[in-house]
């Protein structure tokens, strides 16, 4: 074995997860409650069985959650970040239930790289704001080709609502208070969690590439749900409705 595989083989790949999703909990206290729901759903209208994509898995949270409550189910995580999938390589290494996908969301031909041409579910979280409208929504065109019929896509993200924005303004303003609280209290932000990520022997290497790609975190748009669930059911799912909702976040669920 090489010395770079040595190295990823004795990497604590559990740390990193509990790293990630303390990082991702500063600005989403309420992160796992949007992941029970899901699954919930999951359990709803596609059983405890699925086949499911995590479409733009990161680290794998969705997958890790869902064959937790679920060990019949399989999972194809696709993503383009090299560092996030070093974690999930790392974690999921030997577990026959899941397919990792290095690709990128906006190219056209991304669905040709996965291992199965349907899904009962596909599932994503936190991750498309970084799509401005109009590619969201050949995005989700492409992800109704990829649901079966009676199968489902759910989406949990920034969704905000333009025509409240005292609500907004408000909900924002107690948000980022807690969340300097937290930060006085030790915990890492997003850059704070990708410099140290930059010193680790194994995920230096990703990271220095993840910086190529993407550069700083940019973020797209943020439609309300009632934009979401419009633009589903032109793509061609039957229905679509939040599921959940935070006062910044919502779970958006459509059924093919």
């Amino acid at each position: 074995m090489a010395d770079a595989d040595i190295t990823a083989a004795s990497a604590d790949w559990q740390a990193w997860q509990e790293s990630w999703d303390r990082q991702q909990e500063w600005y989403l206290p309420d992160r796992e409650e949007r992941f029970r729901i899901m699954l919930d759903m999951v359990e709803a209208l596609v059983g405890t069985a699925p086949r499911v994509l995590d479409l733009a898995c990161g680290t794998g949270s969705i997958t890790a959650r869902l064959l937790a409550r679920f060990p019949d189910a399989t999972s194809t995580g696709v993503d383009l970040d090299p560092a996030l999938l070093a974690i999930a390589e790392g974690t999921f290494a030997g577990d026959d239930r899941v397919r990792l996908v290095a690709a990128d969301l906006k190219d056209p031909h991304w669905p040709a790289h996965l291992p199965y041409d349907s899904y009962d579910a596909v599932l994503t979280a936190t991750a498309l704001h970084w799509l401005h409208r109009e590619p969201l929504a050949d995005l989700y065109g492409q992800v109704a080709g990829l649901v079966r019929a009676g199968g489902v896509f759910m989406n949990a993200d920034h969704m905000i609502d333009e025509t409240t924005p005292r609500i907004n303004a408000a909900e924002r303003a107690q948000r980022h208070t807690r969340m300097e609280q937290a930060k006085r209290d030790g915990i890492l932000d997003w850059a704070e969690w990708w410099q140290l990520a930059a010193k680790d022997p194994v995920l230096a290497g990703p990271t220095a590439r993840r910086y190529e790609i993407y550069g700083e975190h940019a973020d797209g748009d943020t439609p309300s749900p009632g934009w979401h669930a419009r633009v589903l059911r032109e793509k061609g799912f039957g229905e679509a409705r939040p599921v959940w909702c935070s006062p910044s976040d919502t779970l958006l669920l459509a059924v093919k």
